[in-house]
């Protein structure tokens, strides 16, 4: 089986927050539809399904797609991957499930450092285990000081939301006490601490399918199952929502979701996982800046600190991933 060569750092990591771009966009019109729909499960299925139709209409339109198609079936069950990282799509399902759960509760900045704080440690453990295709990489003093800095600086970036979510009363349930509110923090940390072992797993998936292309295929058919099974419980116990919306931009959220799982799957093989997660953060808040400033929605706070923090988290990844000699600061 031929492999596509591995990408230099230079040309990964502007990839990898090109990648993250998508993210926040995405978000917003998950987050629009399951408003209209007054169904964030239902929203989620939407996103997923329509995501499915388009990855098997590439997979069959493209040669590349066929080829990758040819590989899945044999690669699983010749165990050159475990036969359960076909389920890695249920993580992506389960982190859209915690987002359509708690975004209300929390509000989208808690939600957001929540996130990047699992993500970002759990980049850390997978690329120490070396689960991923690019191996085991060393968990060294610089890189802990980037993760440790990402996370403080995207704290930062968001502190203005946090601010005036506290003036406003908050995303959640004053009254509803410190342990409560920990549980649903709790939530969207798992959320993302499971995505970088999602990437993990896609990045494997990659290099004996041949192509992301199946490997987000793959994604889209497990968590697309898995959200339509959530859907039709939420159905029988609290019946359905409003009816599908006519204007096109509602189901854009899951082609984009292709794009950025695709272009994961591709880039951790380069990159390694807390390398890919840490450039897609940097992405999200780039993303979400310039849709705060270009397309606001009511609530939307854009201060310095916001800018700054962007920024510092640039800084952040810069220093995580640049090619300290060997035995700088190593733990």
């Amino acid at each position: 089986m031929t492999h596509a060569p591995r990408l230099p750092l230079i040309a990964g990591l502007p990839l990898a927050v090109a990648a993250g771009l998508f993210i926040p966009v995405q978000g917003r019109i998950n987050g629009a539809l399951g408003a209209v729909l007054a169904d964030g499960i239902g929203a989620a299925v939407v996103s997923f399904t329509t995501g499915l139709v388009l990855m098997i209409v590439i997979s069959v339109a493209l040669p590349k797609g066929r080829a990758g198609l040819a590989r899945i079936l044999p690669a699983v069950r010749e165990r050159r991957i475990p036969p359960y990282y076909v389920l890695a799509g249920c993580i992506g399902a389960f982190f859209v499930f915690a987002q359509s759960f708690t975004v209300g509760l929390l509000g989208v900045a808690l939600f957001t450092v929540a996130t990047v704080t699992g993500q970002t440690l759990s980049g850390l453990l997978v690329d120490r285990m070396g689960i991923g295709p690019a191996g085991k990489k060393p968990v060294t003093s610089i890189r802990v000081i980037g993760c440790l800095l990402t996370i403080a600086a995207v704290a930062w970036a968001v502190s203005p939301r946090l601010a005036a979510s506290a003036a406003g009363g908050g995303g959640h349930d004053a009254g509803s006490g410190t342990a409560p509110l920990l549980a649903t923090i709790l939530l969207p940390v798992l959320a993302g601490f499971l995505m970088s072992f999602q990437q993990a797993m896609n990045g494997t998936a990659t290099v004996h399918y041949g192509t992301p292309i199946a490997a987000t295929l793959v994604n889209f058919i497990s968590g697309t199952a898995l959200l339509w099974i959530a859907w039709l419980v939420k159905l029988a116990v609290a019946g359905a929502g409003s009816g599908l919306p006519a204007q096109w931009w509602y189901y854009l959220g899951g082609p984009m979701g292709c794009v950025f799982i695709g272009l994961g799957a591709l880039l951790v093989r380069s990159l390694g996982v807390l390398v890919t997660g840490l450039g897609m953060i940097a992405g999200q808040l780039l993303g979400s800046l310039a849709l705060d400033v270009v397309l606001p929605v009511p609530g939307t706070v854009v201060a310095l600190p916001t800018v700054l923090g962007t920024l510092l988290t640039l800084a952040a990844i810069v220093l995580a991933t640049l090619p300290w000699p060997k035995g700088a600061l190593k733990r």
